[in-house]
């Protein structure tokens, strides 16, 4: 630890996060970072999306190129850890996955990834029938999954590492930081109060866990049904994505409606042990918030308001965030794209 390096403060310990920590001290060697964050692991939201690399369509940043410049340089972060030795530490796995509808060609095309992706292409005839029911369209690409259970705790495990101080603790105010040089608010939905942000709205989720060990594709289905496999052989199941809702609660219902769903689609999972059920609020915004500002004389960074799509995209933005940072420190004021 240097004395005389500046002192930066990241807020929230989720994905993105912990990934903008981890991209800091890889550019910036010898400078204090501290980590505050009130909830760790498995009680983030990171924790309980199924962390499959794709996208959604509404997925946007302040510019259609800024939003296509996440996406690609988090991809290729991710293929960097899968290809390195470290990618079962890590919690990185690569699968191919299906995407069907019965209803609509456009939903089972990707605009954000089909020229980015290894393959993406329309499914044949025969694919159809992988799964039950009366499918019309579909499409086949080959993905990976960011397992956040493991991934969480190596990120932390770098950070401290390299140096890395965590509080444990919720930051009501960037008043309480005001010692630091600059401040990264990753603080996901919490910035809906740290930052009186009315943009972010909570978009509930559901799913169930499964021990599904033999499920080695990933399937979509209309009405946001989804079987991804997973680390360990755990499936991830659903789901439900409701507007401006705050329950945190696990709902019966929706769980009754999950279940019928991915039966439906695939029966073999009647068979599969249910381990878990998990509910978490993603941080909708539009566009996401990469963006520096001043509060109060206080260098501030925000990066939050992924949405769903925060594991995949987390990289993209940190690496934004961290460019915008490091140009603040010098004085340039020159910090976007």
């Amino acid at each position: 630890m240097n004395k005389d390096s500046p002192k930066i403060a990241v807020v929230g310990a989720g994905i993105v996060g912990l990934t903008v920590a981890k991209i800091l001290q890889e550019k910036l060697d010898k400078t204090n970072i501290t980590l505050f964050a009130e909830k760790f692991h498995h009680d983030t939201t990171s924790c309980v999306a199924a962390g499959i690399f794709r996208p959604g369509t509404s997925f946007k940043g302040p510019t259609p190129e800024i939003t296509k410049k996440w996406i690609n340089e988090s991809w290729y972060y991710w293929q960097d850890i899968l290809k390195s030795f470290e990618s079962v530490d890590a919690g990185i796995m690569a699968f191919d996955s299906y995407i069907f509808s019965k209803e609509n060609y456009h939903v089972t095309r990707n605009h954000l990834i089909e020229d980015l992706l290894p393959i993406y292409r329309p499914v044949q005839e025969d694919e159809l029938k992988l799964v039950n029911g009366d499918w019309k369209y579909g499409s086949y690409f080959s993905t990976l999954k960011v397992g956040c259970e493991k991934h969480l705790p190596w990120l932390e495990q770098i950070f401290k590492r390299k140096g890395g101080v965590i509080v444990n603790g919720k930051v009501d105010s960037f008043t309480s930081l005001a010692k630091y040089d600059l401040v990264l608010n990753c603080s996901g939905f919490g910035a809906k109060y740290l930052c009186n942000d009315h943009d972010l709205v909570p978009i509930r989720g559901q799913v169930v866990k499964a021990h599904a060990p033999w499920l080695k594709f990933a399937f979509y289905g209309d009405y946001d049904t989804y079987i991804i496999p997973g680390l360990d052989g755990v499936a991830t199941l659903g789901g439900v994505r409701q507007y401006d809702s705050y329950n945190m609660e696990v709902n019966k219902h929706d769980t009754a409606a999950i279940l019928e769903r991915v039966y439906e689609m695939l029966p073999a999972l009647k068979k599969a042990k249910i381990v878990d059920h998990k509910v978490g609020l993603r941080p909708h915004r539009v566009p996401v918030r990469v963006e520096p500002e001043m509060v109060g004389g206080l260098k501030v960074v925000h990066c939050y308001g992924h949405g769903g799509y925060g594991v995949m995209c987390a990289p993209g933005t940190a690496i934004h965030a961290v460019e915008i940072a490091i140009n603040l420190l010098k004085g340039n004021s020159r910090a976007h794209y």
